[in-house]
């Protein structure tokens, strides 16, 4: 069983991974904090140094790009391809947004099984706005959501508010009140005393544009 990534490691590993890919060399500490919005250099060294010590990258002393992904352990991590769902895209989420639907109907996006449960309908939005950064979830990122109607605290989920406008934020049941909580210190949380709740986050993908 491959060692569990937490989500920045998952976003530097798929960083690096795509970038080799696109140039045939490794990004710089300076293009991976450029990329990941990452301004402290030693916390890219310290999600490098975690990668290596899970085994899926190795460290190449004495050059600016040494760092080289392993390939086997990458591919396990990731699922590969075989087997993977495709799931169709329905729309944009942001803080204080509708969801907006896409011009083309057919657009769907491959997620590996493991990002979805049995028998239940999923689906993926576009995220729109930095609301939940601190969550590792940025513009533009993809985010797979499990359709249900209720929620547990500190859930991720797609949030229904009463003037019709839907958003994404952690939900915690208060006494006579639901709080909706951004993951981003710039931002106030949202209260209400109804939300219908449309589904839960589970699961991240990001693309990235490499110049």
């Amino acid at each position: 069983m491959p060692a569990v990534l937490y989500p920045r490691e998952r976003q530097l590993l798929d960083f690096i991974t795509q970038f080799i890919q696109r140039y045939g060399y490794a990004p710089t500490l300076k293009e991976i904090g450029e990329a990941l919005g990452m301004s402290s250099p030693a916390t890219i060294h310290e999600h490098i140094d975690r990668l290596r010590i899970k085994g899926f990258i190795k460290k190449l002393d004495g050059t600016a790009r040494g760092l080289e992904v392993i390939k086997d352990t990458y591919r396990s991590q990731a699922g590969g391809n075989e087997g993977a769902i495709e799931l169709p895209v329905l729309g944009f989420i942001a803080a204080g947004s509708p969801l907006e639907p896409y011009t083309d109907p057919n657009y769907y996006v491959s997620v590996a099984p493991s990002m979805v449960s049995a028998g239940k309908p999923h689906y993926i939005l576009q995220v729109k706005g930095n609301s939940m950064i601190d969550d590792g979830i940025l513009d533009g990122d993809f985010v797979v959501i499990q359709h249900q109607e209720d929620a547990k605290n500190g859930d991720i989920v797609v949030a229904l508010l009463p003037n019709g406008l839907a958003t994404l934020k952690r939900i915690f049941f208060e006494k006579d009140k639901i709080k909706l909580m951004p993951a981003n210190s710039q931002m106030s949380p949202i209260f209400a005393t109804h939300v219908k709740i449309q589904g839960r986050c589970v699961g991240l993908i990001r693309k990235f544009v490499v110049n």
